[in-house]
């Protein structure tokens, strides 16, 4: 099957299943409501709809936000989504709970946020490069 037409099915499944008519007007009105960037327009929503285009990551993302759905199982199904809690859960596990917590709050701001903090980790990870192998508790000593 057509990657884009599984993904309008996903889509229009996503929206029934949280009690929304899967219509494009219906589309863009709850999407519009969300998206700071620019609109989409009724046609736009409508090719998603109708499996002839993929929205880009960033609408995507608010899709999935809107619709209670992972991104990724919205964007390439369940068995992605699967694949990927899996190993988001070996990582999880390898954390400690205040880096968790980071993980937390940095995850709860907006997209652009997002990026201007991972602006600023590029940016030290440039400037000081790779820590050599340390415990989570002598971080701060270096």
């Amino acid at each position: 099957m057509n990657e884009k037409i599984a993904f309008a099915e996903r889509l229009a499944a996503a929206m029934r299943a949280a009690g929304y008519e899967p219509r494009p007007a219906v589309l863009e009105r709850e999407f519009n409501l969300r998206y700071w960037g620019k609109p989409v327009t009724l046609q736009g929503v409508r090719r998603w709809l109708c499996g002839e285009t993929l929205p880009k990551q960033e609408k995507l993302q608010v899709l999935a936000e809107w619709l209670g759905v992972e991104p990724q199982t919205l964007r390439y199904g369940e068995a992605a989504g699967l694949q990927i809690r899996e190993a988001r859960g070996r990582w999880e596990a390898s954390i400690s709970g205040e880096e968790r917590q980071v993980l937390q709050l940095y995850l709860a701001l907006p997209v652009a946020q997002r990026k201007v903090v991972a602006q600023v980790i590029e940016a030290f990870s440039q400037a000081y490069g790779p820590l050599p192998n340390e415990s989570n508790d002598t971080l701060g000593d270096a």
